[in-house]
C-alpha cells in the first residue's frame, strides 16, 4: 500500500512540472550595454582649467597599492640573507677560526702562474 502511494504521488508530481510552464529564476532582465562613446572611461574631457573630481573609492585604492606597494620595498630591502653562499662562507670562517687558520687569502711570491705551452691541443 505505502509503495502503491508513492509511487502515484511520484507520477503526479512528475505530471505537474511537465504541465506547468518553465519559470525564469533569479532573472534580471535584458543584458545591459554601454554605447562606445570614444572616450578614456566613458568620461568626456573637461573643459581647459577644470580639474576631474575624484571618486570616492579612488583615494582608498591610490592609499592602498602605493602603500603596500612601499611596505612591500622597505621588506624585500631588509629581507634576511638566506642564500646557500652566505650560509657557506660563514660556516668556512667558523670552521677556520676552529683550526686556528687565517681566513683571508696570502698570494704567496712562490707560487707563480705556469707557463703557456707552445701548442695547444
Amino acid at each position: 500500500m505505502n509503495a502503491a502511494r508513492s509511487l502515484a504521488l511520484r507520477t503526479r508530481l512528475q505530471a505537474r512540472s511537465l504541465s506547468t510552464s518553465a519559470r525564469v529564476k533569479a532573472g534580471h532582465g535584458a543584458p545591459h550595454y554601454n554605447q562606445p562613446s570614444g572616450y578614456l572611461f566613458g568620461e568626456k574631457p573637461l573643459p581647459a582649467g577644470q580639474k576631474r573630481k575624484w571618486e570616492d573609492w579612488e583615494l582608498v585604492w591610490y592609499l592602498g597599492m602605493f602603500g603596500s606597494m612601499a611596505f612591500a620595498a622597505v621588506g624585500l630591502y631588509y629581507k634576511p640573507d638566506t642564500s646557500i653562499q652566505t650560509w657557506a662562507l660563514k660556516e668556512a670562517r667558523e670552521r677556520l677560526e676552529a683550526r686556528g687558520e687565517e681566513f683571508t687569502y696570502k698570494a704567496s711570491s712562490a707560487t707563480t702562474a705556469p707557463a703557456p705551452s707552445e701548442h695547444s691541443s
